[in-house]
């Protein structure tokens, strides 16, 4: 399986919903023009905040119960959708990365859904998102090595690397898309009332989109 929780955390949080998608045999990455996309879910992430901010959104709200659940303050520690959406309101943009990043943060945006995109080749055996230990490695992108608190929640792989930390919050920079980037897991996540129904569409949506972009790769769902 190339993707899965802890049965713990299942049980934890039975109000999470959650959608994978498996890109095989991307190519042109970094080449690919996407901006009329972008352009189009940047707008419908404006107008998710446009009469407040990212903080009045249930999606939102969720995720920061989540955070104060697992200790952590949700001011401090913000999940990634939220992250965009705050940078969104105060700046009035997205930061542009690499296309198919940009892609995926224009969703997560529209959505007010935390998204994730792994290099696939560079995990070890499949993600689980679990407790850490704390023996884990963790590469940050400023090129730094962090090592998680025990107890708190990750993206494992097999050989113990974590790919991500506090959850939503921050992925590392290890298995991050890059240019050299073929096969891909797509990750998205959420808690609030409809998120079930939510994710789904996010996830067709991303699959459209995918596909009429990079017609020559395989875009399949996965479970989790």
């Amino acid at each position: 399986m190339l993707f899965s929780y802890s049965q713990s955390l299942r049980d934890d949080f039975p109000e999470l919903s959650t959608g994978v998608l498996h890109v095989q045999g991307i190519s042109s990455i970094a080449e690919t023009d996407v901006a009329d996309y972008v352009a189009q879910l940047t707008t419908l992430g404006r107008q998710r905040i446009a009469a407040g901010t990212e903080a009045d959104l249930p999606e939102i709200q969720a995720w920061r119960r989540v955070f104060s659940r697992m200790g952590l303050k949700p001011t401090q520690y913000r999940c990634a959708s939220e992250a965009l959406l705050r940078r969104l309101r105060k700046e009035g943009d997205l930061p542009s990365v690499l296309p198919f990043v940009d892609l995926c943060n224009s969703v997560s945006a529209a959505f007010a859904i935390p998204v994730a995109a792994f290099d696939l080749d560079r995990v070890a055996g499949g993600l689980v998102v679990r407790r850490a230990t704390g023996t884990e490695r963790y590469d940050t992108f400023s090129g730094e090595i962090e090592h998680p608190e025990a107890g708190e929640v990750i993206f494992a792989d097999a050989k113990s690397r974590a790919h991500a930390r506090r959850w939503t919050n921050r992925q590392s920079a290890y298995s991050a898309v890059s240019s050299q980037t073929h096969n891909v897991l797509i990750v998205a996540e959420a808690m609030h009332g409809t998120a079930k129904q939510d994710v789904s569409r996010l996830i067709v949506s991303l699959t459209e989109t995918i596909r009429q972009l990079w017609p020559a790769a395989s875009v399949r769902e996965g479970t989790s």
